[in-house]
């Protein structure tokens, strides 16, 4: 079961998304070198695609009941994009972060992006804490093949897995 430190992380991770992106946007304009702001569209984009995949995931493989989020999932799901990452919506709003850092390229932003992301990042952690209470040893193993957060990593071992 989440307790409050899981909730109150991310929700404050949340909200100051929600700000970096309002700062951006309506306040500095997105300023700034055109090859970083590119650089930013391609990683919002990638955010956009690790956090809406998910949703439709965890509801085909997860054994969700119906009518239940699809976050209620009692079937471990360690295939697809959770073959690359174990917290796809997590690195969402990292990389969401990073792309408005890259898209304003303002000071205040990329505080704000840098303490969001580190914030996401420790709910991560607590997300393993309660994945090994749900599915016990088979989420351990799954911790040892598959990286927390970085998506990078986790498509060279799929490759790798793939050539053997």
């Amino acid at each position: 079961m989440k307790n409050w430190k899981f909730y109150g992380t991310g929700l404050v991770a949340s909200i100051l998304s929600v700000v970096q992106y309002f700062l951006a946007f309506f306040v500095y304009k997105l300023p700034g070198l055109p090859a970083l702001q590119w650089l930013g569209w391609f990683i919002w984009v990638l955010s956009v695609i690790f956090g809406i995949a998910p949703i439709f995931i965890l509801r085909s493989r997860g054994d969700v009941a119906k009518g239940q989020s699809y976050v209620k999932t009692t079937k471990l799901v360690d295939n697809s994009l959770y073959a690359i990452v174990r917290h796809p919506q997590y690195l969402a709003g990292m990389l969401f972060n990073l792309a408005m850092m890259l898209l304003a390229q303002h000071w205040v932003i990329i505080l704000i992006g840098a303490i969001s992301m580190v914030l996401f990042y420790i709910d991560t952690r607590d997300a393993d804490q309660e994945g090994i209470q749900k599915f016990g040893e088979a989420y351990r193993e799954y911790m040892q093949r598959v990286p927390r957060a970085n998506f990078i990593l986790g498509i060279l071992r799929v490759i790798r897995k793939r050539g053997s």
